[in-house]
């Protein structure tokens, strides 16, 4: 039985040991170096917090080293929580607040901002990568006979169980205070089993990573890797402004797997950079979740790169990164839908209405809720949102069993393929109508010259702005094409073109930005 991703370690290091495992743009390590650095960081922590399951902040820059720490952690029987080097201070104390954890483990440049009285004000245990890895013995060397660092491993293997916490990831909160979300290693084993038999990946393949580490879309990136023995590439971030190299980066590479947020997807699409570097011959499988996929985007890349696997996942961090899926079989045209598909193995989704009646037919909305394992442990330290979003299942009450409520609108189409529509907060009463902004973006996203779109509301005033990337129209030019598409009260009352739309930290649209400069 597995009861850690950590096992799935030990299995590639003993499979493929001089094979590499991690590369970024300072370097690379092996699977049988990935093993031993991490079990000195296990063991560095063990010293401090002998068999203690507590949290573990991580403040490094994204790198190789990171991900060799996550997974120290999670041989120490520690969780880790990554928190972003370039985070505003504020928002660093509000995590550790909610967190309390015991120690951090920094690079040495980064380790000098923590401490009592430092912009992060903590009295806790500062670890610096840089030492507790060079401090490695040789009872962590590889040994297949377990003998030696085999012993020592099993020693932390062992006491690990599956409801054991591996990570919490901080996400948004509604009120400004951040939401720990806290996951399970029996979630990711999980999830990570289903993706790399869903789409066949093994130590032949590569992977090239976009997602920050700190972004649940990253879970798939990191253990498919580790599980498989394929090979893990850490994209530099300059080269997604940089769309000719990036695309030659992946070529070179041989990237055979993508998983990225569709709005880096979109800055390739409409870059034209497909005519000057071949990917035929390296991409087999495009993944992409986090945010909407319009098929005026997708059509592009289905044009260039009709012989890959393009697969559209859905879900939120709370269910461990993803719960459904569908694999992009037919043509769709720019102002279709694109399914988020049905559920992934081991997985249930109920659609419920406003009475928590289960909806089964076609076209009625409902909000789509899930059950399985691949819930959230809850959020960390905050039992009243816990309660909130982990509710009992409405549908039977002759035992505890949870579902979670993600707050995201969907109907079934003919096929029984699930139709993401929007939020609930994206629900708006205008005019007297109920209207989801996100069918506007659809309808805005196949007009010619739009690489991109978002579409915010003014509640005090009462108007809806649409917010477009590419050609500049005026709002009536807009109106005019919509109008062939939308009913008259979903038409936008102002139209904002813009050179480009301002990306999170993530990749996705700021709507945040967008709101706080032309909204508030």
């Amino acid at each position: 039985m597995q009861n850690s991703v950590v096992q799935w370690l030990e299995y590639t290091a003993r499979c493929f040991p001089e094979k590499i495992a991690f590369v970024d743009n300072k370097g690379s390590y092996t699977w049988a170096e990935v093993r031993q650095k991490a079990l000195s960081i296990a063991k560095q922590i063990e010293v401090i917090v002998p068999g203690r399951k507590c949290p573990v902040v991580i403040y490094m820059e994204k790198s190789t080293d990171m991900l060799l720490t996550y997974l120290g952690v999670a041989y120490s029987g520690c969780f880790y929580c990554p928190i972003a080097t370039d985070m505003p201070f504020v928002r660093v104390e509000k995590i550790i607040n909610t967190l309390q954890p015991i120690m951090f483990i920094a690079t040495r440049e980064n380790s000098e901002q923590i401490g009592r009285g430092k912009e992060i004000d903590f009295c806790g245990y500062v670890l610096c990568f840089e030492d507790i890895t060079n401090e490695m013995s040789e009872n962590f060397a590889l040994n297949n006979n377990i003998q030696g660092g085999g012993i020592e491993a099993a020693q932390f293997v062992d006491r690990i169980l599956d409801t054991d916490l591996l990570y919490v990831l901080f996400t948004s909160g509604s009120t400004g205070m951040p939401k720990g979300v806290a996951v399970t290693h029996r979630s990711v084993i999980d999830y990570i089993d289903w993706v790399t038999d869903q789409f066949n990946i093994t130590e032949k393949d590569s992977i090239g990573n976009q997602a920050p580490f700190y972004f649940d879309n990253s879970i798939l990136d990191i253990y498919s890797s580790v599980k498989t023995g394929a090979e893990l590439h850490i994209i530099s971030e300059d080269l997604f402004h940089q769309i000719p190299q990036l695309l030659q980066y992946l070529a070179d590479n041989k990237i055979s797997t993508i998983f990225w947020v569709p709005s880096a997807l979109s800055q390739v699409a409409w870059s034209k950079a497909f005519e000057t570097v071949d990917l035929s011959k390296t991409l087999k499988r495009i993944l992409f979740c986090g945010e909407v996929m319009h098929n005026k985007t997708l059509n592009l890349w289905r044009r260039h790169l009709p012989n890959v696997q393009y697969a559209n996942l859905y879900g939120p961090t709370e269910i461990t990164d993803a719960c459904t899926y569908y694999i992009v079989d037919r043509p769709f045209s720019d102002d279709e839908p694109l399914p988020i598909g049905r559920p992934m193995r081991n997985t249930e989704i109920l659609v419920l209405d406003d009475q928590d009646r289960l909806v089964t037919e076609p076209d009625i909305v409902g909000e789509l809720c899930v059950r399985g394992t691949c819930l959230a442990a809850g959020y960390y330290n905050d039992p009243e949102r816990t309660s909130q979003a982990f509710i009992q299942n409405p549908l039977q009450k002759a035992y505890e069993e949870k579902i979670y409520r993600t707050g995201d609108l969907v109907k079934y189409n003919e096929y029984h393929e699930l139709i993401y529509l929007s939020r609930k907060d994206f629900q708006i009463k205008h005019l007297g109508h109920r209207i989801e902004l996100g069918e506007i973006e659809t309808a805005a996203s196949t007009i010619d010259g739009v690489a991109s779109c978002c579409c915010l509301y003014n509640p005090m005033y009462d108007f809806i702005v649409l917010f477009l990337e590419g050609k500049s129209y005026t709002s009536s030019e807009i109106n005019k094409k919509l109008a062939t598409l939308l009913p008259r009260y979903m038409l936008p009352s102002l139209v904002i073109c813009l050179d480009s739309l301002p990306l999170n930290a993530n990749g996705k649209i700021d709507r945040v930005k967008l709101k706080e400069k032309y909204i508030n």
